[in-house]
């Protein structure tokens, strides 16, 4: 099976880099909850959701970030909004997310921000794991591995941006 190019990008960062991984491949999901039905030996908690964000900076300049949160949670808009001292925000369309990702679905979007040369904020919940997992480019293929490791490669912004769902 063909997968999109970032699949290979980010197993081959995690094998160069000396990281535990593991891959699995399974049929084709779009959010984390049916992603850790799919996942065995996974929980929703583990599950990377990773989301692109649109705001306008302070100067009125169109930006967009990365949040990375467990798959359990969803994102709190206000304490988003404080982090990034903006006034207003909104996921990126479908469109922009493409764009950005060079050609990755929405569902499919790997939490490696730094790949596409988006800043990446995590929640500090996704460290409370040992092991996370995610979609790694498609829909169809994900990757577990170490939180300590993701946070060691992505040097991720951590914050306090998730509520519960």
């Amino acid at each position: 099976m063909k997968y999109h190019p970032i699949t290979k990008e980010i197993t081959d960062l995690l094998g160069k880099n000396g990281c535990w991984f593991e891959t699995f491949v399974h049929e084709p999901v779009r959010t984390s909850e049916e992603a850790a039905k799919v996942r065995n030996g996974y929980s929703l908690k583990q599950g990377a959701k990773a989301l692109i964000v649109r705001f306008k900076n302070p100067s009125g300049e169109k930006k967009f970030v990365m949040v990375v949160m467990s798959g359990d949670l969803k994102f709190d808009k206000r304490k988003l909004k404080n982090f990034l001292g903006v006034k207003d925000l909104s996921l990126a369309a479908e469109d922009e997310v493409e764009d950005i990702t060079r050609g990755v679905k929405i569902g499919g979007v790997p939490p490696f921000g730094n790949l596409f040369n988006l800043e990446v904020l995590a929640d500090k919940s996704l460290f409370e794991n040992e092991k996370i997992i995610f979609n790694a480019g498609d829909r169809c293929f994900s990757v577990a591995m170490k939180s300590d490791d993701y946070k060691n490669l992505v040097k991720p912004t951590i914050c306090d941006i998730g509520a519960k769902q």
